[in-house]
């Protein structure tokens, strides 16, 4: 006897079944809808890119191609990547068109990125992000509106504010407070922000014990956590997104973001739930990021969102209460002699925009209903010998205790009123 195949999926991946994709299908809506009523364009690429490009980035970013992504050597001898972020992509595209596109410009994108990494809650290997950048403007309103696209977003799917919390800090900024507190060495700097960014993550023990490493001077390491601590300021940033009416905002120097490419403004959006109180996106500004392909670089700024952090989000403050994947109508067949005469039925109502489905099985009538209630359908409609000769069909509401008759006519009139 052979051995029969896993009917597993590869570690770290998703199978999407019709009630996943449809929930899949709900979110990447929601973000398409919202980031174009901002003025976002959207575009996308290949998930193959060279892996010079995120060697490029520094020693961080050689580390994770080393240790985090899929690169492979092709047959023609190039060494390939499978895109495990969006951003330096964008950033060679625009480099490519620099002198063809009217600046600034607003693009997003849902692409499949990939890591090799270990699959937990909220990170998996394979996962789909909403990109959105703006590319051509230093000022800081950009920063401003990209934030309170990230803030409509949750908005747009029901989300309260209470629910989250918008974490925001400036990689200039803290440049300047480390200056003044006389630490210059750039990377000394880089070392503390690289540590910052797993604060939240260690023992307060181990923190202090990496910080005085890093700064080899007892009183040095209090002046860094008492600035650190101290954050209370109100920059054009954040005065900005309160005269929006975004208040849920935090400015917090221990935020640091994983990628040295961030010049200016960075943030993060962080659930408040207990069961759920981890960062949800992040992004900022990368004023020189272009310039790893171009001698004149353009400012940009964005964030990306995950799809695996989205749902998760949805799930734990209860706003994927409606099953999306439902028709408006079953339409269920006396018996499989009726079932085309039942398409021609839901045909009618299709054409005219409601969703139908029909149900082809061999099941009873009083079961068929039972299952229709069950997919949260709207609307049953029953065909068979008597509804077919007097061309006269109920419209049955699975909702309510409620019925009409007539004429296919008649009940798409009734519904589309």
């Amino acid at each position: 006897m052979t051995n029969k195949l896993s009917t597993q999926p590869y570690k770290g991946v998703r199978d999407f079944y019709p009630d996943d994709m449809a929930v899949q299908q709900y979110i990447f809506d929601v973000w398409s809808q919202t980031a174009e009523s901002f003025g976002y364009a959207r575009y996308d690429a290949s998930v193959l890119e060279p892996a010079d490009m995120y060697k490029a980035k520094g020693a961080e970013n050689e580390e994770m191609i080393n240790e985090q992504t899929y690169t492979f050597t092709d047959r023609g001898d190039r060494e390939v990547t499978l895109r495990p972020e969006m951003t330096p992509t964008v950033a060679r595209m625009v480099a490519q068109k620099a002198k063809e596109l009217s600046f600034p410009i607003r693009w997003y994108s849902i692409p499949n990125l990939f890591r090799y990494e270990r699959a937990q809650k909220g990170r998996l290997r394979e996962h789909w992000q909403l990109n959105c950048d703006i590319f051509g403007t230093d000022d800081y309103t950009a920063d401003i509106e990209v934030i309170a696209l990230a803030n409509q977003i949750f908005l747009n799917f029901g989300a309260d504010p209470s629910m989250y919390e918008i974490r925001v800090n400036d990689r200039t900024l803290m440049t300047r407070l480390y200056h003044a507190l006389g630490i210059t060495d750039e990377d000394t700097i880089t070392a503390i922000t690289r540590l910052n960014d797993r604060r939240d993550k260690i023992e307060k023990k181990e923190y202090l014990k990496a910080l005085n490493t890093i700064t080899g001077d007892d009183r040095l390491t209090d002046e860094v956590i008492m600035m650190l601590d101290k954050s209370d300021e109100q920059t054009d940033l954040v005065v900005g997104l309160s005269e929006l009416g975004i208040n849920n905002v935090v400015f917090d120097k221990s935020l640091a973001r994983g990628f040295d490419y961030y010049t200016g403004t960075i943030f993060e959006f962080k659930d408040t739930a207990p069961g759920n109180n981890r960062s949800l996106l992040g992004g900022g500004r990368y004023d020189n990021l272009t310039s790893l392909f171009s001698d004149t670089p353009v400012p940009g700024i964005g964030f990306g969102f995950g799809d695996v952090t989205m749902r998760d989000f949805l799930e734990t403050h209860d706003l994927l209460t409606a099953n999306i994947t439902s028709p408006i109508i079953m339409v269920l067949p006396m018996s499989t002699e009726h079932n085309l005469l039942a398409q021609k039925v839901a045909q009618t109502f299709r054409t005219a925009g409601i969703g139908v489905a029909v149900d082809m099985s061999t099941r009873k009538v009083g079961k068929k209903l039972k299952i229709a209630e069950e997919q949260l359908a709207e609307y049953a409609i029953i065909v068979g010998d008597d509804e077919v000769t007097n061309e006269t069909y109920v419209l049955k509401s699975l909702t309510e205790t409620s019925e009409v008759s007539g004429t296919l006519e008649q009940l798409l009139n009734k519904l589309i009123a």
